[in-house]
């Protein structure tokens, strides 16, 4: 009688052990694989011109745009599925991937003359044209990877999948970096992408002999991955307008220039959210994937209580990076850079898309529990209600307020992303309300002491240059 409690005793610690685990991997991970790339950033900064990477931003949206409106939910469905380490059942996934690579691709050449003829006023040169169908090949190679990437993620291997990141990462920045320094042109960064693409494909082959995929579509997985996958499509579609709409409006109101400007901001202020983003896929979800036969009561005590640390940590890293943003602008880049004069405007809008963040990391500390009981319609309307926003509110506000209040409509748009989500967590029984508001008024707390201390040494704000009207 005793010993079914001693056993799901051991099994939760034993969970509990490979989720720390998990954590600690994806964060070293992420932070090493950001390192990596920021240097990569640094050195390209020098070689190219703001534009080019302004252009290239907008090539990425489109083609990720691209992959999330065909999302089968064929990554997902591996980690929840109670088949997922069968081999007909990964043999399937792993076919429907690459078909859905090809899928993409087509579409990329489909799509590039209305694209190219759209931004025509922004890309005279018409580059966007020929740029849409080389990056699109990309979806073609990550379609032919391994399974086995997908079987780590199951299995909460993030040990694994971090080393092999991070050494895809790094072979990838040496091409990248070699391209640009041979090439300083736009085509150098479309290039490089190829080669990524290339150097993850041949490396998913290798990491694990256990896993020989083969051309296999099962009738009874292709049913259940439909079935999973039709919510996940929506929602991966809807969370790609909602997540990347600034971008597609930006290129259209402001100049590449400007855009390339942005994202370099908008990079460095999503650091928190890429973070917990990862631990949201790699370590929430499929941790929280392997409990689902527990009470739901039981369940959210279960959340709440590992969600402490990691809100309360998160709440003070954010708050530092919003104080601090403009100096770490003008730490990596103003340093022997040509092209300051363009880049210092980093400096204020980095601030404020930091400052809103904070409701993105409440979002991704719980989503992945709706995702897990098989709720990802939570995550559609979250998405779509961010998505109206930053697609009616932007627009208006630029005409209003000019480029500072198109900023501030993206830094607030987190905020109906996880207002919505709060009404999914309440329906299924798992609320953390009181716990979110205790930790947002942390976070509020922090950032007004930190602020209030630069100020006070005299150090001013940290958008300085726009109080100033630079």
């Amino acid at each position: 009688m005793q010993r079914e409690p001693e056993i799901d005793k051991l099994m939760t610690n034993s969970l509990k052990q490979l989720a720390i685990r998990g954590a600690f991997w994806t964060i070293a991970g992420f932070g090493g694989r950001q390192l990596i790339r920021l240097g990569g950033n640094l050195i390209m900064t020098r070689l190219l011109r703001p534009e080019f990477f302004g252009l290239m931003a907008l090539v990425m949206t489109i083609k990720i745009g691209i992959e999330l409106f065909s999302d089968y939910g064929i990554s997902q469905s591996v980690v929840n599925n109670r088949r997922g380490d069968d081999p007909v059942f990964l043999d399937t996934a792993w076919s429907l991937k690459v078909i859905r690579g090809f899928q993409i691709w087509i579409l990329s050449f489909v799509l590039a003359y209305p694209i190219a003829q759209f931004y025509r006023g922004q890309d005279p040169q018409g580059e966007l044209l020929y740029l849409l169908p080389i990056v699109g090949f990309t979806a073609v190679l990550d379609g032919f990877s391994s399974s086995a990437l997908l079987s780590w993620e199951r299995h909460l291997e993030v040990r694994k999948l971090m080393i092999y990141d991070l050494a895809v990462t790094a072979a990838s920045l040496m091409f990248f970096v070699l391209l640009c320094w041979w090439s300083p042109t736009v085509w150098s960064l479309a290039i490089g992408n190829v080669v990524s693409g290339g150097i993850n494909l041949v490396a998913s082959h290798f990491v694990d002999s256990r896993y020989r995929n083969r051309f296999r579509l099962d009738r009874e997985v292709l049913k259940e991955i439909q079935n999973f996958g039709k919510w996940v499509a929506v929602a991966s579609a809807i969370m790609f307008m909602a997540d990347q709409a600034d971008r597609f409006i930006l290129a259209k109101l402001l100049s590449f220039e400007r855009l390339g400007v942005y994202t370099i901001a908008y990079t460095l202020a999503s650091i928190p959210r890429d973070v917990i983003r990862e631990l949201s896929s790699k370590v929430i979800y499929p941790a929280i994937s392997k409990q689902l036969d527990l009470p739901r009561l039981h369940l959210r005590e279960k959340i709440v209580k590992q969600r402490w640390l990691l809100l309360l940590g998160l709440a003070v890293s954010l708050a530092a990076l919003t104080t601090c943003g403009d100096w770490l602008i003008m730490l990596l880049y103003q340093g022997r850079n040509k092209h300051w004069d363009q880049y210092q405007h980093a400096t204020w809008m980095m601030p404020i898309l930091c400052s809103g963040i904070w409701f993105s990391v409440l979002f991704y500390t719980t989503s992945p529990a709706l995702m897990a009981i098989s709720k990802p319609v939570y995550s559609a309307q979250s998405n779509f209600v961010r998505f109206a926003m930053i697609g009616i509110g932007m627009p208006l506000a630029f005409y209003q307020f000019g480029e500072v209040g198109a900023i501030v409509v993206i830094a607030l748009s987190d905020l109906p992303l996880y207002s919505v989500n709060l009404y999914g967590l309440k329906q299924e029984k798992l609320s953390c309300t009181t716990q979110d508001l205790y930790c947002t008024t942390f976070f509020v707390t922090v950032l007004g002491l930190f602020l209030l201390t630069r100020y006070s040494l005299g150090l001013g704000l940290p958008i300085h240059i726009l109080l100033q009207g630079t």
